[in-house]
């Protein structure tokens, strides 16, 4: 199957996809049948989103790009594993999650967030407006503090405090209990913090080894 996706300006903030999970649940029954243009418009409600969770991951656009599509093949490979009484975003996105994750791996690449809209294009100063230069020296500072995080932290942040998923959908794309996630949201954020702070203060702040427990296994 050949996953066709649309402009490559899209939209990064994209909300929830149209439609509810009933008709989600009819499309990708008719999907496993064998209807490639049933996957297609699952395709088209949730390439947005998807975009935008892997490119807080990955800042270069057309290796976004290429992740979601193999996002989307690996999910249509694995129709037949699909269970039709959960639903069809979270099992997508815990896909996503882990081609990301794998690709980082593989290239132990460290080049993980976007935080703030990048347009690649310098604009002319407004003096009504904050110096532009300010936010960018705090979207370095931050993105050098979660590249220090272990991955199951930079994940969880992710996913929680940039994308706003709730803790339920969190719980349902790591497939771990909603206690779990929360209880790990705020360890998260207590280590961000703690390295915030040590970077601040200009002292030397250890890197943590990512750790043996597997987050985002799927």
């Amino acid at each position: 199957m050949s996953v066709r996706m649309s402009d490559p300006e899209l939209q990064y903030k994209d909300a929830s996809p149209p439609g509810g999970s009933g008709s989600e649940a009819r499309l990708m029954e008719v999907a496993r049948q064998g209807d490639s243009e049933a996957f297609g418009e699952l395709v088209r409600r949730y390439e947005g989103r998807l975009l935008s969770v892997i490119r807080r991951f990955v800042t270069d656009v057309e290796t976004a790009r290429d992740l979601a599509q193999d996002t989307f093949l690996k999910a249509y490979e694995r129709i037949d594993q699909f269970d039709p009484s959960r639903r069809f975003g979270p099992w997508l996105f815990r896909i996503g999650v882990n081609v990301t994750l794998d690709f980082l791996r593989r290239r132990k690449r460290r080049v993980w967030f976007t935080l703030f809209s990048q347009t690649g294009e310098d604009r002319p100063m407004d003096p009504s407006t904050p110096d532009p230069r300010v936010a960018r020296d705090l979207e370095q500072e931050v993105r050098a503090v979660l590249d220090q995080l272990p991955e199951k932290h930079r994940t969880i942040l992710v996913l929680r405090d940039l994308e706003n998923f709730s803790s339920s959908e969190i719980a349902a794309i790591l497939q771990r209990k909603e206690a779990t996630v929360r209880w790990r949201v705020a360890e998260a954020r207590r280590e961000f913090q703690r390295v915030w702070e040590s970077r601040q203060a200009g002292e030397a702040c250890p890197i943590h080894e990512e750790g043996s427990d597997d987050e985002t296994s799927d």
